[in-house]
């Protein structure tokens, strides 16, 4: 766990910086009227984070593997990250990514292995470890549609 937690401080690290050199413009730019700006994938990865911390929280205590299913274009829209002020986004993009690095940190090794129900069809149930490590490659993947060619990842 201790290089996905490394990985992970290192990548908020690097493109806390990088995505606050984007113009606003830029940044706040919607490709398609149905497609997320820069600034809303910011805000789908604090969504994703929340939903992701809550999963490594629970699944360390509760007797059945808890089901926290992720419903992102809703979440993107209801929480309105289109007109938030792009500073807060990026904050909370930071401090959430932090939060979970000290829960990583913290959580015993026993416990790497038990299951979270991500509620999605086929395979719903993976281990914590599993999810941390798809968690950095989910955001990897995100980072580069917001900077292209930052990683070599493929994400499906």
């Amino acid at each position: 766990m201790k290089h996905v937690i490394e990985e992970l401080q290192s990548l908020v690290n690097e493109f806390t910086e990088k995505i606050s050199g984007i113009p606003d413009d830029e940044f706040s730019a919607k490709p398609l009227p149905h497609k997320w700006s820069k600034k809303e994938v910011v805000g789908h990865l604090i969504d994703s984070a929340q939903n992701n911390l809550r999963r490594f929280i629970c699944s360390q205590y509760e007797a059945t593997p808890p089901k926290i299913i992720y419903e992102q274009d809703f979440w993107v829209t209801v929480n309105g990250y289109q007109s938030a002020d792009r500073q807060d986004v990026l904050l909370l993009w930071k401090l959430v990514n932090e939060r979970i690095c000290a829960v990583l940190a913290n959580t015993p090794e026993a416990n790497y292995s038990k299951p979270t129900d991500t509620g999605k069809d086929g395979a719903r149930f993976h281990a914590l470890q599993w999810l941390a490590e798809d968690y950095v490659k989910h955001m990897k993947h995100h980072l580069n549609q917001i900077i292209p060619r930052s990683f070599n990842v493929i994400y499906t």
